[in-house]
């Protein structure tokens, strides 16, 4: 048996592979790897060679920047300011989430800019009363079109840059793919806003994410932290400037307890520990003996120097860009069950302070109480402590600290490094003083240096099923070349291009490779079908004599119309569930979708990107 027929025996058993789902495509793409080397095609070094090709890495590091964005808050930014700008008007709210979620795209992928943005527009539909069905696969499919926006769009503009250099031609520039790209995203939200009401079904999905934008007033209201809460400043002369934070003690105002202290000069936790004039002491306790402790220890009420409305908005004082709340349960064989605690304690990290304790929904009060399975706490501390702190199997989070900060604290702690990062990787890769695989990694790099992410954050960001799916089916590319297997196949669409006497010849060619790019696209991975098909457009650019740089660009845009089923791409079983979509639902708007980009494919691409 040749090696261009096991090659092709090898691709036969991948696509029905792919399409039976039943075993993971991590294991069909290491599979593939292994199986080109077993039966002889390929030696080992070339074998595994994918797993480290400056492609997977590159693509490795801009998960590890999309999650800097999004752990910093700047997504949620963007979504709030969608909600706001968008109004009561249908065709305003299609037109600004789409132009969104495309620039979002373009700087960190399909996957991470539609995850981002599910959760608020999922409110934003809530809010406004409309079906979720009628935002989400829009939301979806202006994804695909803004990933031609920029290079870093989605896995398969930095696959077909590669190619391009390997085949000799100029590759194509950071911002180039965006010739194409707008076009593309201006016909997807003419189509969306005019046909999409019509074409998309009525109905709301069931696993609908929680909208968690006011979770810090839930909690405050909830644990009734906004009654009996008071801010005290410390004036010139209190015996408390210049103490300890160890060494404020209450013990003779009982029932009075301190939730937490705060510095004069902005919100978020103590990190000094002496008190100075002007630090805020936030207590908790009956009014009266609040106002004995004021007189006593010379501290002023924060506002209105009145007991009774000194709380102000306790929300944005315990939750802000600085520091947040968790609430926990005290799960069953917990080593925390038959603990004293108390409100105002530290907890033993030193990080966290203990506001509430409750138990069956009552509030247990100032007093200390004797932990049992069940019980929830509130706690307070800077978003760094909460994020270290609670991963204990002594007690369940009930909303994990990260999600709920990337959703309600825009522009948090790091979003300013995030940006410039950001910033500097555009810039690099635009005006290609550094290859992009350094630029990816400079910038990755410079998330984890700068405290954007954590070094585990960083390793967690890192889609590793993308990175060795890509990294496995990569020797597959290089298999169908050196066996002669891709010259084998573009001979033959060349055949039957050439027959076709429908279109010129090079059109005919991009027609041909569009539609078998987009119908393999609609069954399996659009990264795996651009490794497959990648080699046969090079080799059928080369027997008709023309340039491959349009032929690799009708591929891009194919692999990104990936529109007609929901396992086409991950972001379309994304939208699946909360948009309450049906298998059948997908083809309906993403048929007219799919011919705009088959025009823009055919017709539009040969006139920048030159045959000759």
């Amino acid at each position: 048996m040749s090696n261009i027929s096991i090659t092709f025996a090898i691709i036969g058993a991948i696509v029905v592979l792919f399409i039976w789902n039943r075993i993971p495509v991590v294991i069909i793409a290491l599979g593939t790897a292994l199986a080109l080397y077993a039966t002889g095609v390929l030696n080992l070094g070339q074998s595994l060679a994918g797993l480290g090709d400056t492609a997977v890495i590159f693509i490795a590091s801009l998960f590890v920047v999309s999650a800097g964005l999004e752990a910093t808050g700047v997504t949620a930014w963007a979504g709030q300011l969608l909600i706001s700008r968008a109004g009561t008007s249908r065709t305003r709210l299609l037109v600004i989430m789409l132009l969104l979620i495309a620039v979002l795209t373009a700087v960190i992928s399909v996957n991470g800019a539609v995850a981002a943005l599910l959760p608020v527009v999922v409110v934003a539909a809530v809010r406004l009363g409309r079906p979720t069905s009628q935002l989400l696969m829009p939301l979806a499919f202006g994804a695909h079109a803004g990933s031609l926006l920029a290079l870093t769009g989605t896995p398969v503009n930095v696959l077909v840059v590669e190619a391009s250099r390997g085949a000799g031609v100029a590759p194509f520039g950071y911002f180039e793919f965006a010739i194409a790209g707008v076009p593309l995203l201006a016909g997807t939200i003419a189509i969306i806003v005019l046909f999409g009401q019509r074409l998309l079904p009525h109905r709301s999905g069931r696993n609908i994410p929680p909208d968690l934008s006011r979770h810090a007033r839930t909690l405050v209201e909830q644990y009734k932290l906004d009654n009996e809460l008071f801010q005290l400043r410390v004036r010139a002369g209190s015996p408390y400037a210049g103490m300890a934070q160890s060494d404020v003690e209450l013990t003779d105002y009982p029932g009075i307890s301190v939730v937490a202290l705060q510095p004069g000069d902005g919100p978020g936790p103590m990190r000094r520990r002496i008190l100075q004039v002007g630090d805020i002491l936030i207590v908790r306790g009956e009014p009266a003996t609040v106002a004995s402790l004021a007189a006593d220890k010379h501290l002023a009420f924060r506002s209105d120097d009145a007991p009774g409305d000194a709380a102000g908005d306790i929300t944005d004082t315990l939750f802000n860009r600085t520091s947040g709340l968790a609430e926990v349960v005290i799960p069953p064989r917990s080593e925390l069950v038959g603990k004293p605690v108390f409100p105002g304690m530290v907890t033993p990290s030193g990080n966290l302070i203990i506001l509430a304790i409750q138990r069956r929904g009552e509030d247990r009060g100032p007093s200390e109480t004797i932990l049992a399975a069940g019980d929830t706490m509130l706690l307070q501390g800077t978003w760094k402590a909460l994020d270290e702190n609670l991963d204990d199997p002594d007690v369940l989070l009930v909303d994990s600290p990260e999600i709920v900060r990337h959703q309600a604290v825009p522009m948090g702690p790091g979003a300013k490094q995030a940006i410039g990062v950001l910033a500097v990787m555009v810039v690099l890769l635009a005006t290609g003083l550094v290859p992009a695989v350094v630029a990816g990694l400079v910038a990755a790099c410079a998330m984890v240096l700068f405290g954007v992410l954590r070094v585990e954050q960083a390793y967690r960001a890192i889609n590793w099923t993308t990175v060795i799916l890509i990294g496995g089916m990569t020797p597959l590319s290089t298999a169908m070349s050196e066996t002669g297997a891709a010259q084998l196949m573009a001979d033959a669409l060349v055949r039957v291009v050439s027959d076709a006497n429908v279109l010129p010849v090079p059109y005919a060619l991009l027609a041909g490779l569009f539609w078998l790019t987009a119908i393999l696209g609609q069954l399996i991975s659009n990264t795996a079908t651009a490794l497959i098909l990648i080699p046969i457009a090079i080799s059928a650019a080369a027997d008709l004599g023309v340039s491959a740089r349009p032929v690799l660009m009708c591929l891009t845009v194919a692999a990104a119309a990936s529109f007609l089923t929901p396992v086409a791409t991950p972001v379309n079983l994304m939208v699946m569930g909360p948009g309450g979509y049906r298998f059948g639902d997908y083809w309906k708007l993403g048929l007219p979708l799919l011919l705009w980009f088959f025009v823009v494919a055919t017709f539009l691409v040969p006139v920048f990107w030159s045959f000759h």
